[in-house]
């Protein structure tokens, strides 16, 4: 019968059928054939909305209007013009700013998409113009705004926190340490590209044409500051921190900034509730199904097949992130998420790992897939919005690539990069 329901819910993807529509086709027809006899049919209302029934999901259309609001507001711009005025001495400046900006960017909105199109639309124009490569102006864009999903806030990491049912504050805090050593490391590269090619550098500017910058951009660079700054000192709880990120949004684009009219607060609010709709009406039509595979045994079969490679943690987990790495080649994050933690969450559990390690581990592994082809994702994003080759674009971001693969080896080998920040909150 699992075999039956899996294979239905491949075949319904594959004919076009919406992620969330095939899951909730396969689990239709798996829970009237399970063994031979038909379930309940309440169980599938149940467990749909039991799928969404968490208080801490509300965090997720909060950090994203926040996010829109942001956008809408001019913050790209803004931070375009401070990140030159602190780094524009540097050879490639405008790779090494990009890469400041979307670090600031990832700790306001927690998504990929929107920093790649908010900063994209900004700064490949500018890198074309003093002549950078195409698809090198594309591979910075996507790789940068691969930091979204890491450093808090971060939707994937709410996403888990409420699968595995563990602290979203402190899922946050774990994706701190390595979201840094991806920008230090990817600013490195840029660095070293610049240095290659010769691209330019921007005039120096004075300590007073800093401040200027700095001041201009104080409204944004602030936001970050309250949101991880609140969690981290307990100040605030996850949920409040979201409802903060989102009136503090509201007013600085509003009142401070003035960049965002009346008229404009409706297409904002629009668009949250369409980007937030689709993660949570996921995470709702992952509920019967996942259940099903609860109730099929399939947690145990993977536990099993894990369990007779090796019962050693590190190399167990080794193993689960090659098989997420092949997954990623194929499926976008979320999706993937939805699919696969449920079976995966049990199994680091069995074996004893830190949830916090492991979720960030799982994360962060199914981030990389949207800088790799064949989906990737964030290539396709920033080809689009740039009018760039995507082919160009998925080579230039090799580089980027094999650092991310190295953070991923570092992270699941050294779990106190993950976990020593979140052991401060209790």
């Amino acid at each position: 019968m699992l075999a039956l329901v899996i294979l239905l819910f491949l075949g319904a993807m594959l004919a076009g059928l919406d992620l969330g529509f095939a899951m909730i086709l396969a689990a239709v027809v798996g829970v009237f054939l399970h063994d031979g006899q038909a379930i309940g049919t309440t169980m599938l209302a149940t467990t749909t909305v039991a799928g969404v029934d968490s208080f801490v999901l509300v965090t997720i259309p909060l950090f994203v209007l926040a996010g829109e609001l942001m956008n809408r507001g001019g913050l790209s711009q803004r931070l375009v013009d401070w990140s030159l005025a602190m780094i524009g001495f540097m050879r490639g400046a405008l790779s090494q700013a990009s890469m400041l900006v979307n670090t600031v960017m990832a700790g306001i909105s927690g998504s990929a998409a929107a920093d790649a199109s908010a900063v994209g639309a900004v700064m490949i124009p500018a890198m074309r113009r003093k002549g950078y490569g195409d698809g090198y102006a594309g591979a910075v864009i996507a790789a940068g705004a691969m930091l979204g999903p890491i450093i808090p806030p971060s939707i994937p990491m709410i996403v888990y926190g409420a699968m595995a049912n563990v602290s979203i504050v402190r899922m946050f805090l774990s994706g701190v340490v390595p979201g840094l050593l991806l920008v230090i490391g990817y600013m490195a590269i840029c660095a070293w590209i610049a240095r290659r090619r010769n691209y330019p550098v921007e005039k120096r500017t004075t300590g007073r044409e800093k401040l200027i910058a700095t001041r201009h951009a104080a409204g944004v660079l602030l936001l970050p500051v309250i949101i991880i700054g609140g969690i981290r000192f307990g100040l605030v709880t996850e949920t409040e921190a979201a409802a903060v990120a989102a009136l503090y949004a509201l007013v600085v684009s509003v009142v401070f900034y003035r960049s965002i009219g009346l008229r404009d607060l409706g297409d904002c609010v629009s668009r949250a509730a369409v980007s937030s709709s689709v993660v949570l009406f996921l995470l709702a039509a992952a509920g019967p199904f996942a259940w099903l595979l609860a109730e099929s045994h399939f947690n145990q079969a993977v536990a099993a097949t894990i369990g007779s490679a090796t019962t050693h943690p590190l190399m167990a987990l080794l193993l689960i992130n090659i098989v997420l790495l092949l997954v990623g080649c194929v499926l976008e994050p979320l999706p993937a998420m939805i699919i696969f933690l449920p079976a995966l969450i049990p199994v680091g559990h069995g074996l004893g790992l830190d949830p916090i390690h492991f979720g960030a581990v799982m994360v962060f592994n199914l981030m990389i897939g949207m800088i790799h082809p064949p989906i990737g994702l964030l290539i396709y994003i920033v080809s689009a919005v740039g009018k760039l080759p995507a082919g160009k674009v998925a080579r230039e971001t090799l580089p980027f690539l094999g650092w991310a693969l190295t953070v991923l080896v570092l992270i699941t080998v050294f779990p106190p990069l993950t976990t020593w920040l979140p052991s401060m909150v209790r």
